[in-house]
């Protein structure tokens, strides 16, 4: 489980984790509230529009981020971190994305080392 978790990887883990409790907070007390969240959402003036806008905008910079890296990287399953977005929040999925990305890339410099190790060569 803690293979190739570096420090960055961690702090991307634990906004993740940030990102799923705090968004999720809010959407409980809603819950439970029985409030109508995209009607308070979408009608409380241009200040609520705005932050809409802004993190509508991130949301799609995001994914398209996840897709053109993850591919970069050969990770599996980008799908599924867009998809899970929308069932939980992109607060969570992007940071957990990042904080795989690095893994993938921390595990590549290991094994860069190690293959380096074993021929003799300095890495680049």
């Amino acid at each position: 489980m803690t293979r190739h978790w570096n420090g960055t990887a961690i702090v991307f883990l634990v906004l993740a984790i940030a990102g799923l409790i705090g968004t999720w907070t809010y959407n409980i007390i809603a819950i439970v509230e029985q409030n109508d969240f995209l009607g308070d959402w979408f009608n409380n003036g241009p200040a609520v529009g705005s932050l809409t806008m802004d993190l509508l905008i991130m949301a799609v910079a995001a994914c398209a981020f996840i897709v053109i890296e993850g591919r970069r990287l050969g990770m599996k399953h980008l799908w599924a971190y867009i998809v899970f977005s929308g069932f939980t929040a992109i607060a969570f999925t992007f940071p957990l994305f990042l904080a795989n990305r690095e893994r993938v890339l921390e595990r590549r410099r290991v094994e860069g080392q190690s293959t380096s190790e074993a021929t003799g060569t300095v890495p680049a």
